[in-house]
């Protein structure tokens, strides 16, 4: 049964720790890294049918099977996958950053240019459950940021196959090459480039144990968006809540693995207790009820805190990968919020929302990162460059500054190649 402990009662420790996963996976991920790399597709191959039980002819999907796929989902999904789409490009087009130019002093032309990278990787998680709404929400901000090519990787089925909803998302999304391929071995793979799958710039999207070892391994040779852990929800609700939506909320992070973390903040005993008894009705109708009930008892916490006021500063504290205002005018608490990947205001606003349909990012910070970073967004798929230009004339009037600047820190010969341009009057 999930627990109820109220601030002043218990340390703090209690209230703001978390459960961090203790798999050993290291050796393990770079052995395989280290496969990958020597051994390419071959070692993909094998991968395949260890871990996928999939006997694989090709690692490529084809567009035959990407035609069949997306034939054989049904309509009504297909129109909520376009809904989907629609609001993920309306909200990430206006995160579009623009190239910028500053001449307003003579002779000097500074600028910075943005340039989309030239191929991303985007993993897609497989296993207990399929998730085309990963497809979108990763893929979607790189094709408006421009990027060349955009490659997925995926792990296929028993049968060889990826799943029809995920392969018609990556349709509508304009994803540019499928494969088949999941886990550490995958990430290698996009880190490195083998026979089949290209070698790519950044990599991101959410994965298990492995998949996070994995992108934390081959960082610095790609890019990575973070390093996820497991899902994360705190509600902050007050007596007005009703407690079955609160109890339901908290579930619907709950299901996705036994590591996560589901906790209600509130001011209010009697919601704490009426949500405690709606999550054990809850939990036993749920078809993932095994993972949810190892989630709430081990990791989920009701918190009673003495007003909102506490409430919303135990959030900030605890800075959660989402955050529902489950409150009367949440509008007026959302400048205290500082720390939270994704706030959900009001309580006809539940998470699922934002993980679906919304169109603001679901690929969010967790395990308190978000004090730091952010979610996905176009910014992401992006690097940028600066440049410099001065006129000889320009250049004089700062040259002297330069050179005291460089002998200040020791460094002559920065000063050298500043004064030899006012001095020499024949270089050019």
């Amino acid at each position: 049964m999930i627990r109820i402990i109220k601030i002043g009662e218990v340390s703090p420790e209690e209230i703001f720790s978390r459960t961090e996963p203790q798999a050993d996976v290291e050796a393990v991920v770079s052995d395989i890294i280290a496969d990958v790399r020597a051994n390419g597709d071959k070692a993909l191959f094998a991968y395949a049918k260890k871990f996928d039980k999939a006997d694989l002819k090709a690692l490529q999907v084809s567009e035959a099977e990407l035609d069949e796929a997306f034939g054989s989902v049904e309509p009504e999904f297909l129109d909520v996958l376009r809904e989907a789409a629609e609001n993920i490009r309306a909200f990430h087009g206006r995160q579009v950053r623009n190239s910028f130019i500053l001449n307003d002093r003579p002779g000097i032309v500074l600028g910075q240019k943005v340039i989309p990278m030239d191929r991303v990787g985007i993993y897609v998680p497989g296993g207990t459950a399929a998730y085309p709404s990963t497809v979108l929400m990763d893929s979607i901000p790189a094709k408006i940021a421009g990027c060349g090519e955009v490659v997925m990787v995926t792990p296929p089925g028993p049968d060889g196959c990826i799943d029809p909803a995920i392969l018609a998302a990556a349709k509508l999304a304009g994803i540019d090459r499928i494969f088949k391929a999941g886990g550490a071995q995958a990430i290698a793979a996009l880190a490195y480039g083998t026979e089949s799958i290209p070698r790519v710039d950044k990599i991101v999207g959410p994965g298990n144990a492995f998949v996070a070892e994995a992108k934390k391994q081959v960082f610095g040779k790609v890019a990575i968006d973070m390093i996820a852990g497991p899902s994360e929800i705190l509600v902050i609700a007050d007596g007005k809540s009703n407690p079955a939506y609160v109890a339901a909320d908290l579930l619907s992070q709950a299901e996705h693995d036994k590591m996560a973390s589901a906790v209600l903040v509130t001011d209010s005993e009697e919601l704490a207790a009426a949500v405690q008894t709606e999550i054990e009705k809850q939990v036993a109708m749920l078809e993932r009820e095994e993972i949810a009930r190892a989630s709430v008892d081990s990791n989920g916490k009701i918190i009673v805190a003495k007003d909102l006021k506490q409430a919303v500063d135990v959030a900030n504290e605890i800075a959660p990968e989402h955050l529902e205002l489950c409150v009367d005018n949440p509008f007026d608490y959302l400048d205290s919020i500082r720390h939270a990947g994704s706030v959900f205001l009001g309580r006809s606003c539940p998470e699922a929302l934002g993980d679906y349909l919304g169109g603001p990012n679901h690929t969010l910070p967790t395990s308190g990162t978000a004090r730091f970073s952010s979610p996905l967004s176009v910014d992401d798929f992006v690097k940028k460059t600066q440049y410099t230009y001065y006129t000889r004339e320009a250049f004089a009037r700062v040259a002297e500054d330069i050179s005291l600047f460089a002998r200040k820190e020791g460094l002559t010969g920065h000063a050298k190649s500043a004064l030899i341009r006012i001095t020499d009057e024949t270089k050019g």
